[in-house]
């Protein structure tokens, strides 16, 4: 009787009989994984000396390598699924547009609060990468230089005739 395989330790630790996903595109239910996770609260394993992410070594073995420069999303967006069809080998960016922190409900926005459309001609980038909505920020430019323009021109008081003036005139 000798030592478990990498696989054998490795299907050990994982329930097949997880819940269903509800996101679409996910065939079957989740593949839950049972073992030791890190601090984010995906799997990790040991195999041939190091430690390894669970959902990465269930996509290399289903897969074959992962690709350079792509990194492995759970579409299912559970962490601790290990389920091959529901892994998917994208770029950075794939991976956060489909989840659904805030950098991804920002870029699903496609009208400003004003209503005007985040497209080529009215969409301004600003150095930090955010959207900037051209029309509202020349209506604001407006309004400032209108009230610089107010600030600038002369008080003027209004001659009223005061009963003085009245009886001088008189």
């Amino acid at each position: 009787m000798g030592q478990p395989t990498p696989t054998e330790r490795f299907t050990a630790k994982v329930t097949t009989s997880g819940p269903w996903s509800l996101r679409r595109h996910c065939p079957g239910s989740c593949h839950l994984w049972t073992g030791a996770t890190n601090e984010r609260g995906y799997g990790a394993v040991w195999i041939n000396g190091r430690t390894v992410k669970a959902h990465r070594y269930a996509y290399e073995q289903a897969n074959g390598p992962i690709p350079a420069g792509l990194e492995i999303d759970h579409r299912c967006r559970r962490r601790e699924c290990v389920n091959p069809d529901h892994l998917d080998a994208v770029t950075h960016r794939v991976n956060i547009l489909r989840s659904t922190n805030h950098v991804a409900r920002r870029a699903a926005v496609t009208h400003c609060p004003a209503g005007h459309p985040y497209d080529q001609a009215n969409t301004i980038r600003a150095k930090n990468g955010t959207r900037k909505c051209r029309a509202c920020k020349n209506a604001s430019a407006r309004a400032a230089r209108a009230r610089a323009r107010e600030g600038r021109l002369a008080v003027v008081e209004p001659i009223r005739p005061t009963p003085r003036i009245l009886e001088r005139a008189a």
